[in-house]
């Protein structure tokens, strides 16, 4: 059977003018972030430890752990807050739909008994607190006229609820049951997130105006403000507090991060501020951040989490990046440290240490948004959605300038020859286009619609498939092909075609589930009936010593069938990943690495049975 051995976890979903709320658990040492319809928990002990909650219908918004850590609330885009367990198998609770729009936070009282969640409410009340098992409402929550961005629950009794919004107010109320006290005016631009100190002596607003304000935890009176010397020079986006309420985290839209004192007449001052850029782009704009135990967090636009220790500030940060859309490539490049490639369809390129995970990005502004991508020795070849092909050379960890190309069509698929990797063949609708470097050798139309395409290593062969489900054979010469036979199996439309690694076998598989292994020199079916998937195959992938192939499909499965074995005695990875897996790759023999529509690239070792 095949044991997930890693994964390397998509970003959170992050939005330009945006905070996002990250929250932890203290216990345990988790994070709980959203991306998509997913909420993911990672343990800042041991990043590559992942576990995906993927029960929404909705875009998820915000995820909270209860005090004792057993239970997590998670609210999506359509106002529903689902809470569920922590442990096996995260058994659902409850499910409540609470407002009629989206839901920007929530929160746990101390004791675990009651939740208040704000957001947009459509001409409906922006804000509800409820009784967590019987969803009842506890309190009444007026004073709001435009979205609610931000609330926050007073961990010690008296209990009090702050809420704040894009109507520039910060609301405080009484309770439980929780009645309107006072707005507060103080701020001039939107309130982007309110945090009680964990002691509950004070509070603490921070919003677009570049301020950060504090407040009594009990009486909501004003204490005094973060100084203005040495403070930031953008919206403030999100405000932690560190455990003995001593001091704050805030992250801004000036890319930078700052640790406040708090003293004790309420006044705040700078004691360090963390700059760490990547680019240096907007994708550095820092959104979301959190104080846990000894770990401070802070999250770019970009979705780069960035940990710092509270003991030495001064130490560079670890940095976790990864994708935040449909990783569609990944590919191994091939050096004499193992390297995996992945990229996504917004144009993000990120290299992957098996056993370490995230080793950087790629900068790659230049070639815009990716469709296709193929690696050989020393480059990387790309195409996106504007006929163009870029060809990029590998400097150590780093991309050349790029050399492109117009191939007058949308490329539908590329190859390189690797052993003479100046030949590409590039598939567009109505034929093929062979590339030689970045010149155009010749544009052939080969009569009828292609969907796929493989070229042999050596270049001497090229393989097209096409929408019509046949597979037709070409020699190639200099600029020319010659059509060698034609093989008709496939029952769809042709989606993806690989060479084995030796080079006897290629395999191809359809948009109509079906998968197919060929003998390379008899051009007879070698390995027959690969028909358990459910849904259309979207990528295949060979093992290094040409033994297994593996099948991954939009019905979010991974297949693996051994040459010489008939298809029957298979085996499957069942829910790889949500939405559907879209790359595959062997790293060696015992380790297949997949990657998805959720944004994560998951490694898979194999024990051979």
């Amino acid at each position: 059977m095949a044991t997930l051995s890693e994964t390397y976890a998509c970003v959170p979903s992050t939005e330009r003018g945006r905070g996002i709320l990250i929250s932890g658990d203290p216990k345990s040492n988790n994070i709980l972030y959203c991306t998509a319809r997913s909420v993911l928990i990672r343990n800042l002990d041991n990043p590559l430890q992942v576990s995906v909650y993927g029960e929404h219908a909705y875009p998820v918004t915000v995820a909270r752990y209860s005090p004792n850590g057993e239970w997590i609330a998670s609210a999506d885009v359509s106002g529903t807050i689902r809470i569920w367990g922590t442990h096996n198998d995260y058994v659902l609770k409850n499910e409540f739909r609470v407002l009629s729009g989206r839901i920007d936070d929530i929160q746990w009282s101390a004791d675990g008994l009651r939740i208040v969640a704000c957001g947009d409410g459509k001409g409906k009340s922006f804000v509800r607190a409820f009784m967590w098992d019987s969803g009842s409402t506890v309190g009444d929550f007026d004073g709001h006229s435009r979205r609610v961005l931000s609330c926050a629950f007073k961990p010690t009794r008296p209990f009090r609820i702050v809420t704040c919004g894009e109507d520039f107010l910060a609301n405080f109320y009484d309770g439980p049951p929780f009645k309107f006290n006072m707005s507060i005016r103080d701020h001039s631009n939107f309130v982007n997130c309110v945090r009680f100190s964990p002691d509950g002596s004070k509070f603490i607003t921070v919003s677009s105006d570049r301020k950060g304000i504090i407040y009594d935890g009990k009486t909501g009176n004003k204490l005094g403000e973060l100084s203005a010397e040495d403070g930031h020079k953008g919206s403030i986006y999100a405000v932690s507090w560190s455990p003995d309420s001593k001091q704050v985290l805030t992250v801004s839209a000036d890319q930078t991060a700052k640790v406040w004192d708090i003293l004790e007449n309420g006044s705040g001052t700078v004691n360090k501020t963390l700059a760490f850029t990547e680019f240096g782009g907007v994708e550095d704009m820092l959104v979301g951040c959190l104080w846990q135990n000894d770990h401070l967090l802070t999250v770019s636009l970009g979705g780069t989490i960035n940990l710092y220790s509270a003991k030495d500030l001064d130490k560079s940060p670890l940095s976790l990046s990864g994708h935040m859309k449909n990783v569609t490539v990944l590919t191994l490049l091939n050096r004499s440290e193992k390297m995996l490639l992945s990229s996504s369809y917004d144009g993000v390129i990120i290299r992957w240490i098996p056993g370490t995970g995230y080793s950087g990005k790629f900068e790659s502004k230049q070639f815009g948004l990716i469709k296709l991508l193929a690696t050989g020795e020393e480059e990387v070849i790309t195409s996106g959605f504007d006929n163009k092909v870029y060809r990029v050379p590998l400097h150590g960890d780093n991309f050349g300038p790029a050399e492109h190309v117009d191939v007058g069509s949308q490329p539908m698929d590329l190859s390189l020859a690797l052993n003479s990797p100046e030949l590409a063949l590039i598939a567009i609708e109505s034929g093929i286009v062979l590339l030689n470097g970045s010149k155009i050798v010749s544009t052939i139309n080969l009569g009828f619609t292609v969907t796929a395409s493989a070229i042999s290593p050596d270049g001497s062969e090229a393989i097209v498939g096409g929408k019509d489900g046949k597979l037709h054979i070409y020699s190639v010469s200099g600029d020319t092909l010659t059509e060698q036979s034609v093989l008709e199996k496939h029952r769809g439309a042709i989606s993806v075609i690989r060479y084995s690694p030796d080079v006897s076998m290629f395999a191809s598989a359809d948009l109509n589930r079906e998968a197919t292994v060929w003998d390379r020199v008899s051009r007879e079916v070698k390995l027959n009936n690969m028909l358990f998937h459910t849904a259309r195959i979207n990528c295949l992938a060979w093992s290094p010593d040409s033994r297994l192939v593996a099948t991954g499909s939009l019905d979010t499965c991974v297949i693996i069938y051994e040459i010489g074995k008939p298809a029957s005695s298979r085996r499957t990875i069942k829910g790889a990943h949500l939405g559907g897996v879209y790359g595959l790759a062997f790293i060696d023999e015992e380790r297949v690495v997949s990657s998805g529509e959720d944004g994560c690239v998951r490694v898979w070792s194999l024990n051979s049975e």
